[in-house]
């Protein structure tokens, strides 16, 4: 079976990870010395060091690249049968995060579970469950997902109750993230569009308010709606001008690797969510066209092993997964380009993030499995045996 696994979107991946390590290397430097300078401060480190996230984040690869050698060889089958547990128990760990004592909040949201001297964001681990649940649930319901009381209803149920635990955090990201891979799957499975497009309706009608009803996020939106507004732009959206400066400052070719100016102290968030736009600072337009490359090959190969899957699961599957990260690189190139507001989504394998990343390159690994199992002879038993109706 390892003879069809799909190297491609494997080394891709890979590439990317230990990219993202180079460029952390590289941007992280000022914020780990400002950290560790505190930590100092307070007894709980000898000295301060430059290398703080990237030693961090070499763990998180390594650990990360671990889980994804261990999906690789489970069978995905496997999951089918997991799905429910898997699906409850990261709900709770969802309803944990608002927990005290172990519910850790970091100055904007309750979205981290703090065990001992570890923390977890359980979000990056119900996507997966997620993705499992719906797939189950739309294959449960082949013949029935087009249809208004058992294909809709329990559609914008199950997409309002997982929503709504991530909107209370707040998490806009992830809520837009959640959204975006339950109508993707919902509509590649047979769903009605106009069904589709109320349940998406519904659960932004009842997930929004409550995300704005914190006003640092209602400060992100008036950021991206006015920009030029100099008091806007010298205050809220001061992360978004200090983006765009490094992005301009780039150019065509970079100011070099190392030598970002921006990572020092002026670009908040600089290994994580904004890592995009001190890539473009030091790498430039000409070699960033090679990542965003790597990016569109990697959903291209994702979406062509969920053609050639054996299965409607392992189709749901490949296809969720493929939402998920495609979905998620261009929500966070957006926001840094400043066509979309700050969402607190990582760049996918490259930002600084260990609960993201592991979720992430363990859910690569469960691709990687079902591309074993793809080949066209079995895509088109597959298409034979079930074909989903699309109603518009």
């Amino acid at each position: 079976m390892l003879r069809r696994l799909d190297l491609l979107l494997c080394g891709i991946t890979v590439v990317l990870t230990f990219f993202g390590l180079a460029m952390i290397a590289s941007v992280s430097v000022f914020e780990s010395y400002q950290l560790t300078q505190r930590l100092v401060a307070d007894g709980l480190r000898s000295e301060p060091s430059n290398s703080f996230y990237l030693i961090r984040s070499s763990m998180h690869a390594i650990v990360g690249l671990g889980c994804m050698c261990i999906t690789t060889l489970i069978p995905y089958r496997t999951w089918e049968r997991l799905a429910l547990p898997l699906f409850g128990a990261t709900l709770l760990l969802l309803l944990a995060v608002f927990l005290p004592g172990i519910g850790a909040d970091y100055g904007t949201s309750y979205s981290w579970l703090r065990i001992g001297g570890f923390s977890l964001q359980p979000v990056e681990f119900f996507k997966i469950a997620f993705i499992f649940y719906m797939a189950i649930w739309l294959q449960k319901r082949e013949q029935l997902v087009s249809t208004f009381h058992d294909g809709f209803l329990p559609f914008a149920t199950l997409l309002v109750i997982s929503t709504f635990l991530v909107a209370v955090q707040p998490d806009f990201g992830s809520f837009l993230i959640l959204s975006g891979i339950a109508i993707t799957m919902f509509f590649i499975a047979g769903g009605n569009m106009i069904h589709m497009i109320l349940g998406g309706a519904i659960a932004g009608v009842l997930g929004l308010p409550i995300i704005l009803n914190k006003g640092y996020i209602r400060n992100r939106f008036r950021a991206f709606l006015s920009p030029d507004d100099p008091a806007i732009s010298e205050s809220i959206g001061f992360q978004i001008k200090q983006s765009l400066i490094a992005i301009g400052s780039g150019g065509f070719f970079g100011v070099g690797y190392g030598k970002s100016i921006q990572k020092f102290g002026y670009l908040p968030e600089v290994q994580a969510d904004m890592i995009f736009a001190a890539m473009s600072e030091e790498l430039g337009f000409m070699r960033l066209l090679i990542i965003l490359g790597m990016y569109g090959i990697f959903v291209w190969r994702g979406f062509h092993i969920a053609q050639n899957a054996p299965d409607r699961f392992g189709f749901l599957v490949a296809t969720g997964i493929t939402t998920w990260i495609g979905l998620q690189t261009v929500i966070n190139i957006s926001v840094n380009v400043a066509l979309f507001p700050i969402t607190g989504l990582t760049l996918p394998f490259i930002s600084y993030g260990g609960s993201s990343l592991l979720a992430l390159l363990s859910a690569v690994g469960i691709l990687l499995n079902i591309s074993m199992s793809s080949t066209e002879e079995a895509s088109r038993e597959r298409r034979t045996r079930s074909r989903p109706r699309m109603t518009w």
